[in-house]
């Protein structure tokens, strides 16, 4: 069994019933982490629920690039991330290795946006990942993790288990983590889904996260990830057994820092 799990709940702030759910979550201790997208409709009642004492200090920042309308203004002029009308649109392949320095500095930008966007809200982030895993692209992870470094707070991973990863998959993955880490420093050891989790065995040592989106109220939570009907609680209780729930919030107090952190 690993020695610590994440249950980390994505897209805080999304709606109204995303915030709820999520609420709930914490309530029953199913989950043990979330993170807010700062540009969305409900984000603002998701940092008044982040005040209260089973949240404080465990919601970061879901990192956006893909959904919405960004809250920064040069990367309204980049057309590898929004369409004319002003909205995320993102048209940057998956396996790109580069991107021009415009682009980059968009990023940059549109990031500390959101981060201050959340800070301006009583909301400190405990950590970094992003809505449908675009710091997994190569160049844009760079730019997440070196600034989740000069803030001090750790990174997602790249999804590390799982059966349908394919070799190739795995081998850029590998890199990919071993590039976030050096930048960014300490997190997770390793990441997957409820399905991951249900499928195949746990791993048998250091801190696992949960990639979860709750999407039912009541005390069997599901997942957008799960069959429909199909209680998170349930998977977590079965695979995870006497395993304590933390947050990025708990690494943080021995946060290593990257070599980021010293550019």
């Amino acid at each position: 069994m690993p020695r610590q799990v994440i249950v980390n709940a994505d897209d805080f702030g999304l709606s109204p019933n995303e915030n709820e759910v999520i609420f709930a979550a914490f309530q029953a201790g199913v989950i043990s982490s979330a993170t807010a997208m700062a540009n969305m409709p409900a984000f603002e009642a998701a940092c008044a629920m982040a005040r209260h004492a089973s949240l404080q200090g465990r919601v970061g920042l879901h990192f956006n690039l893909t959904y919405g309308r960004p809250l920064s203004a040069s990367i309204l002029r980049r057309r590898t991330f929004c369409d004319g009308h002003g909205v995320f649109d993102l048209s940057l392949p998956r396996h790109s290795l580069w991107l021009n320095r415009e682009d980059r500095d968009a990023v940059r930008e549109e990031l500390q946006a959101q981060w201050q966007r959340c800070v301006e809200h009583g909301v400190r982030p405990s950590h970094i990942d992003s809505h449908q895993h675009v710091h997994n692209i190569w160049p844009i992870g760079e730019i997440v993790a070196r600034f989740a470094a000069r803030q001090g707070v750790p990174i997602r991973l790249a999804r590390n288990l799982g059966q349908n990863l394919s070799l190739p998959k795995r081998v850029f993955k590998g890199l990919l983590n071993w590039r976030l880490q050096s930048l960014a420093g300490a997190t997770a050891d390793y990441v997957c889904t409820p399905v991951d989790l249900r499928n195949a065995p746990a791993p048998t040592d250091g801190v696992l996260e949960i990639v979860a989106h709750p999407n039912q109220l009541g005390s069997d939570f599901g997942d957008a990830y799960l069959n429909p009907g199909e209680s998170l609680s349930r998977v977590l209780e079965q695979r995870l057994t006497g395993v304590p729930r933390v947050s990025y919030a708990d690494l943080n107090k021995d946060f290593p820092r990257g070599a980021a952190a010293l550019d």
